[in-house]
């Protein structure tokens, strides 16, 4: 077995690990702590050096095969006292390495498997829950307080919410705000969402933000019983996100046009009446927002389904293309969605994509996407337009990212993000074609990044 240190040498040095990795300096220097490489990362070791399985260092105390500890909320798996059920405990999360954490269950009854990913926003929870682009993931909310304004019809994203549970510190109490219209917990359980609170987040969030997302099944059960040794092994069995195709999942199924524009306080929402500018939007998992955003633009939206091909989207005679956020691994749902965005663009139309779109419209541009240790997942995300200088304060959600490096000649970087450098922007104006990371449509700034859609109008207007 070979030292952390004999691997990052064979490697070429920390920095050439990371890069190797995906990963930051900050994750080898945990790697060196812990004596250990979590196992997530061990392909990409193993092909950067040629070792074998068992050349690599593990933790003297694996709780399970092939997998690395990390800072514990509850008892080890491997101690007597893990299996016990805590007096009062309906709910559990387990994670992919055979980690309890308990607490109390409220939503849905039974159990989801997922990705267990951590949201800092303070608002927003209904929003967060419906957007299709977490499908897939079990999140876990920083801000402790989540229920306290109840649920409504007017703040989804989506009809059928694509989370796969949630994750709170403290027991959801009675909505106190004038638009709900019934209480969190009721919502949950109405889509067969569980829940579980009286979890220390703080900790779990520092666990996700130094080893990476796990996998994890969240299990609600009333009367306290639960099976652990199957509830370990589903999450460790879980094949997680990476190379994962979730956009069929959410996308609609069937053509549809969209006319609803923004909200406004004492009159809901308005509808565009006199568009502009035809749009068709394939939807790899929209937003309703984004849709309303683009309504408000002034343009007459067509919405498509994810595996519409390039000639069923021109059919529409479009002045220009949106490619809209999502969920998974960009490269599988790029299998199909890239021949179609190639044929857009080949036929000269213009091009703006978000998120998921964002990552699609490089892939069809030649660059390569990969998958960010943590994830970006937040209503307070800096991010520096290269143009202006200035920063926007943006909402995001995606696990994956742009590959800088990878960008073809002719197409340019235009936003960084200010936490970690990564990729939030590109433009190609040979192509007219330009996308970001974030999400504009979210308004935390609250207006910094509604520009995006009138630049999309203009381009369209000088397109003819």
């Amino acid at each position: 077995m070979r030292t952390v240190e004999q691997i990052l040498t064979l490697m070429g040095g920390a920095s050439a690990a990371a890069a190797h990795c995906g990963v930051g300096t900050e994750a080898i220097r945990k790697w060196r702590q812990a004596r250990a490489i979590p196992p997530r990362h061990w392909p990409a070791v193993l092909a950067a050096t040629g070792l074998s399985l068992e050349d690599l260092p593990r933790a003297d105390a694996d709780p399970l095969p092939h997998s690395n500890p990390e800072p514990s909320m509850t008892p080890a798996p491997n101690a007597p006292q893990a299996d016990a059920v805590p007096e009062g405990a309906t709910a559990c999360l387990v994670l992919g390495n055979g980690q309890v954490i308990w607490g109390r269950g409220f939503g849905a009854t039974g159990r989801k498997v997922g990705e267990v990913c951590f949201n800092t926003g303070m608002t927003g929870y209904q929003e967060t829950l419906t957007d299709p682009s977490y499908a897939g993931q079990i999140i876990s909310f920083t801000f402790p307080h989540i229920g306290n304004v109840g649920a409504n019809p007017e703040d989804i994203e989506s009809i059928t919410p694509a989370a796969r549970g949630l994750v709170v510190k403290v027991d959801v109490t009675e909505p106190s705000n004038y638009r709900a219209t019934r209480d969190l917990d009721d919502w949950l359980k109405s889509h067969g969402i569980p829940g579980i609170s009286g979890v220390d987040t703080r900790a779990l969030t520092a666990m996700i933000r130094d080893a990476g997302a796990p996998n994890g099944v969240i299990c609600h059960a009333p009367d306290g019983k639960f099976d652990l040794t199957a509830l370990r092994a589903e999450a460790a069995g879980w094949p997680g996100l990476e190379g994962m195709d979730l956009a069929k999942d959410v996308s609609c199924r069937q053509s549809y046009k969209w006319d609803e524009a923004l909200w406004a306080w004492g009159q809901g929402y308005s509808k565009q009446a006199a568009p502009k500018h035809k749009v068709v939007a394939i939807d790899y998992g929209a937003k309703r927002n984004i849709l309303r955003c683009l309504a408000d633009a002034g343009c007459e939206v067509t919405v498509v389904p994810a595996t519409a091909t390039a000639e069923e989207i021109l059919r529409h005679g479009p002045d220009g293309v949106f490619l809209s956020n999502g969920p998974g691994d960009p490269a599988a749902t790029g299998e199909y969605a890239v021949p179609a965005i190639q044929g857009v663009l080949d036929a000269g139309k213009p091009i703006f994509g978000i998120c998921l779109g964002h990552q699609l419209l490089s892939l069809a541009l030649g660059a390569k996407t990969y998958k960010l240790d943590r994830g970006h997942r937040g209503a307070n995300q800096p991010v520096k337009d290269l143009a202006t200088g200035k920063v926007e304060i943006t909402s995001q959600n995606h696990g994956f990212a742009v590959d800088d490096k990878s960008l073809p000649e002719g197409v340019r970087v235009t936003h960084v993000s200010l936490f970690d450098g990564s990729n939030e922007g590109i433009a190609c104006e040979e192509k007219k074609a330009f996308s970001v990371q974030y999400h504009p449509e979210a308004s935390p700034g609250p207006s910094d990044s509604h520009y995006l859609f009138h630049r999309f109008t203009e381009m369209m207007s000088k397109a003819g």
